[in-house]
């Protein structure tokens, strides 16, 4: 896959992210409020697998350190110092879906969830790269599993964030860790591929309950309007957690009705 993709900046919006409780987050709990883009770092999440802070210091840098470094890595990972079995999987998923497959796989699900025959014409298309998504899912949820422990709230904290563009990484040539695109389609891309590992029974569970975090950032950057060069000023705190109550309970059905609306949440502009 080219790096230039008109559909994304990165290789493949589908992070599994980790397995999130899809809970409700009142204004008040403080789960999801991004500190300003100056100002001292909230304490980190709990880490899993006892990774402790021990990352690097990047002079410059903004916002909330351990989302900065997961999508930093996520990026390491899955762009720019791809691995051979998961560079092969890529090249699996090119073979069976033709050259430029970000825009025909959006372009099959975009069609076939529309109709009465969804999900089995679905299931039909992907199930010849059952095997390579299999290898992009254990990558993935390698990385998030590295910074976030499955069942906790912080991944949450790190899209909301990722959405805002408040995460400031000077290692990067376009510091703001946030989707390309205004408004970005890689959200839509995501929840594709999101689907497909579910249909397939791909870390069904986790999939399942990480759909509607990518809606919620999907939603979230819809109202900040981020750029990947200048660092935002968080949304109200207030926002955030009302886009986080509307989002997170929501089913793998009813996002599939959401994301039928292209490229932005139906009613908004």
């Amino acid at each position: 896959m080219s790096n230039s993709s008109n559909l994304g900046r990165r290789r493949l919006m589908t992070t599994t992210l980790g397995t999130v409780a899809a809970v409700g987050l009142g204004a008040g709990t403080g789960l999801l409020g991004a500190a300003p883009a100056g100002a001292a770092e909230r304490p980190a999440a709990t880490p899993h697998r006892g990774r402790g802070d021990d990352f690097p210091d990047v002079p410059g840098m903004l916002g909330d350190r351990r989302a900065n470094e997961l999508w930093y890595m996520f990026d390491e990972t899955t762009l720019y110092n791809v691995g051979p079995e998961l560079e092969q999987a890529f090249t699996d998923i090119e073979t069976a879906l033709g050259d430029g497959w970000e825009r025909a796989i959006f372009d099959a699900w975009m069609a076939m969830a529309a109709t009465s025959d969804y999900p089995n014409n679905f299931i039909e298309y992907v199930t010849p790269i059952k095997g390579p998504l299999a290898v992009l899912s254990k990558a993935q949820l390698g990385v998030f599993d590295d910074y976030y422990r499955p069942g906790g709230h912080g991944v949450v904290s790190a899209f909301a964030d990722f959405a805002q563009g408040v995460l400031y990484d000077p290692r990067r040539e376009r510091p703001v860790h946030t989707m390309n695109g205004n408004p970005p389609p890689g959200y839509h891309i995501w929840f594709i591929f999101m689907r497909s590992m579910m249909l397939l029974g791909i870390d069904r569970h986790r999939w399942e309950r990480m759909a509607p975090v990518n809606a919620m950032a999907w939603a979230i950057q819809a109202i900040a309007k981020p750029t990947q060069t200048e660092v935002k000023e968080p949304l109200p705190r207030q926002v955030v957690a009302r886009e986080a109550v509307k989002w997170l309970p929501r089913s793998v059905r009813q996002l599939d009705r959401d994301f039928l609306s292209y490229p932005l949440p139906e009613g908004m502009s």
